[in-house]
């Protein structure tokens, strides 16, 4: 049998190409790091996280750990190597992200029906191809895209990633382990500021200095990866109800909910590197240094990375990609990951699993795999390729998405929870596996 081509090793990329390879298909996996990276990117590894080390909620009434626990029924790479290699972090899945990459690379190169092929792609494959080269493509292979799909417009966003710092270099009498609501472990280092140093942090972050980025407006931001310079901007008290909320934390200190509460999580399995929660920023490195430290736990913070700003170009989906995130003009030509428009880890994840198992079916000549929308992957594929949706911007999985429970329920977490277990039900019922 001829390999399908999988074009980039990112975590939508690795997945397809296992859910392919379990299925019996042999991969071609191309992926041009070490020989070319991008200002995001670290490590020659395979699924490298570059935003945060965080999957998310790993709670069934949450929208996206009902994905996760799809992609686990359906023996996802990505979720066996995120478990077991999870730090703690109260009810979120995240990871130590060296690890992470570490195993998925590990799985990938030692699978016998995968060959991984290195160096950049300039030109789309003859052949059944996935597209999974991620929201940095190369401008190369951008533009073998628009080439051969000229009606296919292509959008940019800007995404950014927050600062780790040294757990050593963190003040801990100024700080506090705990989880919002005491929820799971005391997971989160919480570093509390008065209305005072609030107010003196909001002033100096909204006014510091940014790196210049080309093409970058504060209306070309994805809401979900707002930099925190530019929620300060929104106005006083924006951040008190985003990144820096102190609702369900209490100060040892006093007895107190503090004023504002900056978070820290956990960015390795040894607890030697924390990132600073919410904190995506693309301010210059020595601004970022100078505001960072106005907060008191972090004053003599040793900063192991800086915040970075890069630019995400997605597709515009609905009506060029079906519910398998086919092309529709040209079927043998796939895309997964946040190039289709899914934002996050796992959603893009799940697109590339999704167009694994549909080629596979579609290459030993089953029916499709056609995923339902009462599933988190079948509502996020169909949402993409939705025509209907006319703003088309990036996603996450969200139960409004979904079918809503057809009866009253008076709990948003217990109505949620009946959505995941009918999700679950039907998903059981279908020959994925």
């Amino acid at each position: 049998m001829t390999p399908v081509t999988v074009i980039g090793a990112g975590l939508a990329g690795c997945e397809a190409a296992w859910q392919l390879a379990r299925r019996g298909i042999p991969v071609e996996l191309r992926e041009m790091k070490p020989q070319k990276s991008t200002p995001a990117h670290h490590s020659p590894d395979f699924a490298e996280l570059v935003c945060s080390n965080s999957l998310r909620s790993d709670q069934l009434e949450n929208a996206v750990g009902l994905l996760k626990e799809e992609l686990r029924r359906l023996d996802s790479l990505i979720l066996r190597c995120a478990d077991a290699h999870r730090v703690e972090a109260g009810a979120a899945l995240a990871v130590d992200r060296t690890a992470f990459s570490a195993a998925v690379t590990e799985a990938i190169r030692s699978h016998p029906l995968i060959t991984v092929v290195e160096g950049e792609v300039t030109a789309i494959p003859e052949g059944p191809v996935i597209i999974a080269a991620g929201p940095l493509a190369s401008d190369s292979l951008v533009a073998a895209i628009r080439e051969r799909f000229p009606d296919s417009a292509t959008l940019n966003f800007f995404d950014a990633a927050a600062p780790l710092v040294s757990f050593e270099s963190i003040d801990m009498t100024q700080a506090w382990f705990a989880s919002r609501y005491d929820k799971g472990t005391a997971d989160y280092i919480n570093c509390a500021l008065d209305r005072e140093e609030y107010l003196a942090f909001w002033q100096a972050l909204r006014t510091a200095e940014e790196a210049p980025v080309h093409g970058f407006e504060d209306s070309g931001v994805f809401e979900g990866c707002m930099p925190v310079e530019v929620m300060a901007r929104r106005g006083e008290d924006t951040l008190r109800y985003g990144p820096l909320k102190p609702k369900g934390l209490r100060d040892p200190r006093t007895g107190r909910t503090p004023y504002a509460v900056v978070q820290l999580r956990k960015d390795n399995s040894q607890g030697s590197v924390y990132n600073l929660v919410g904190f995506q920023t693309h301010l210059k490195w020595p601004e970022q240094r100078r505001v960072f430290s106005m907060i008191p736990a972090l004053k003599n913070a040793e900063f192991l990375r800086y915040g970075v700003m890069h630019r995400n170009t997605y597709l515009k989906s609905p009506g060029f990609l079906d519910r398998y995130y086919r092309v529709i003009q040209a079927p043998q030509v796939m895309f997964a990951g946040q190039i289709t428009g899914v934002e996050g880890y796992v959603e893009s994840t799940a697109s590339g699993a999704l167009c694994a198992i549909e080629l596979a079916h579609r290459l030993q000549d089953k029916p499709p795999a056609d995923f339902p929308r009462e599933t988190a992957i079948g509502a996020l594929a169909l949402y993409v390729s939705d025509v209907s949706v006319t703003d088309f911007q990036p996603m996450n999985v969200n139960f409004g998405i979904m079918p809503p429970w057809p009866e009253r329920i008076k709990g948003k977490r217990e109505k949620n929870a009946l959505i995941s277990r009918r999700a679950l039900e039907v998903l059981s019922e279908l020959d994925f596996a």
